[in-house]
Formats: C-alpha cells, structure tokens, sequence
C-alpha cells in the first residue's frame, strides 16, 4: 500500500494532539477509522511512530517523520490552493495586447477593480498600433486585444465604442479658424503625418492627402508628440486626443465623417485562463451600452 497525503494529515493530526479521540474530533472520524489509518500508516514504515498506544509520546522515528510529513502537507496545501486560485480566477496570468487609446481610458478603471478584487492575477499589458494587435492575437501572444480589429478566424469579437475620426493639428495652427469650410484642401502644403487608422478614411478627396504625407507613423504617442512639434498635422479618433493635451486641437471632418469602431478580440475560451475570462467580462461589461458581439 503506497502512503496517502490522508495518512499524513492523520499522523500529524494525532502527534499535534496527543490522543485519537482528539485527533479523530478535530478529522472529523470515528476513532478507530484514525487508529485503523494509522497502523496503516506505521505498517508501511515497517516501525512504530509513537512509544504507547496513547499516543502522547512519538519515537524518535516519528519526530522525523513528523517533521517530513509538515513538510509535505505544506507542499500539498500550497499546491492544492494555487490550482483552485486558477479555477476561481484569483490566481494567473492575463496577456493584453492594446492601443494606446484603449490603454488610457478603457482599461484604468476596469484593471484598478480587477487588479483590487484578484490581487493574485498577473496582467502583462502591451499597447501598439492596431495592426500588431492584430497580429499579437494571431499569434496567440495576447490573450485579450482591443483595438480597431477585423474579424478573425477562430477568434471572439466584440464591439465596445466607437468614435469620431478628427484631424488632429497644434492649438494656435490658421487651421482651426478655416477648418473644415475649405475641406481637405485647407491643408494646402502642411505636411500630413499617415497612421495605421487612415485606412478608414473613405472620403475620396482625402486619398491625394495620405498618398502624398511625407511621414507614416504608427505610434500614437509619437504621432502627438510630431504634431505638437509642429512637424505636420494627423487624422485620429477622438478618444486618443485626451483633454491633457490642450495644446492640441480635434476637428471634426468634413462630410458625414468616419468613426472608429473599437473591437475587444479574445482567443477561444478553451484557450483562455479563467482570469482572462473574468477580465474580458469585465471589459465587456464596462461598455453594455455599445457591446455588440460578432454573430
């Protein structure tokens, strides 16, 4: 008969109380269902642990082995709890991969509540362009990505926002007094900054706009930071000009305009942890307004 970790919390049980009926109180059994799983226990050792049948007095065998059996039910309980911390989502890892927009205003509130709740949840959070969100999902790198996404095969999506696309130009530029009575042609020879978003341009007069701007940037930092240099002026959603940057100005395009559709892509949930289910949960639940879920 092999030892089970029952035996060893039996033993202890007993030597931590000095007597089976104490023991058997404290496990929840019959005394003699203790004494029974002792002898077990001793009869496997091949020599006796306590010195009497009262039990009070361990050999000099049993101080050792007591010591090793802490060890292990130590060891077990350790383990035991971290597996059922994975299950109940207390414990893990959670891969997100998102735009700088969505990092900014979408997730600080939904992490500070998820983060307090599950202390024990790991959060690796990356922010890029979209098209490396893209290709982070693909690549089962994230677990977890928002951003202005297409459908994937063999991937969730979910729409959470959406937002106006604005041309994005310093504070005090002539554009803000002419902007947008002139249209695309206000521009005259500012240079134009192209990002991964003007894709989503469709207006057919902004096409000589982006295959003529002298610069492709795909952070948004570094967009906004070259606009504010006054390096050339950008066309970005609205959420990704935050009131802080009051240097900056937001012009809504001209025409019915274009707006962002901000996505929350996950991988399948058999591939996800239980955290990362809570968390895209409560990503979702943070914009039940919007929240429209690919059919």
């Amino acid at each position: 008969m092999s030892i089970k970790i029952e035996m060893l919390r039996c033993f202890r049980t007993v030597a931590d109380h000095g007597s089976l009926a104490e023991a058997a109180a404290v496990l929840g059994r019959t005394p003699s269902a203790v004494s029974m799983m002792l002898k077990q226990f001793e009869d496997h050792i091949g020599a006796p642990l306590f010195e009497t049948a009262r039990k009070s007095r361990l050999t000099p065998l049993g101080d050792l082995v007591l010591h090793e059996a802490g060890r292990g039910l130590s060891h077990f309980d350790r383990t035991l709890a971290a597996i059922e911390g994975l299950s109940r989502a207390e414990r893990g890892h959670v891969r997100l991969a998102v735009t700088p927009s969505a990092a900014q205003v979408i997730m600080p509130p939904v992490l500070e509540r998820f983060l307090r709740e599950r202390p024990g949840v790991r959060i690796d959070l990356t922010d890029s362009d979209s098209a490396t969100v893209q290709q982070e999902l693909m690549a089962e790198r994230a677990d977890i990505g928002l951003a202005s996404l297409p459908p994937m095969p063999g991937l969730e999506r979910d729409l959470l926002l959406t937002d106006a696309f604005g041309l994005v130009c310093r504070a005090d530029d002539p554009l803000v007094e002419t902007w947008p009575a002139e249209g695309w042609t206000a521009l005259g020879d500012a240079p134009f900054i192209a990002n991964g978003l003007c894709q989503y341009i469709s207006d057919p007069d902004f096409a000589p706009v982006l295959s003529a701007a002298p610069l492709m940037v795909r952070n948004t930092a570094s967009i906004l930071s070259l606009v504010r240099a006054g390096v050339g002026v950008t066309v970005l959603p609205e959420l990704t000009v935050l009131p802080g940057y009051r240097d900056l100005a937001f012009l809504p395009l001209p025409g019915p305009g274009a707006r962002r559709e901000l996505w929350m892509a996950t991988q399948p949930a058999q591939l996800m942890t239980p955290a990362a289910l809570v968390l895209a949960e409560a990503i979702r639940n943070a914009h039940p307004a919007t929240a429209r879920r690919d059919a």
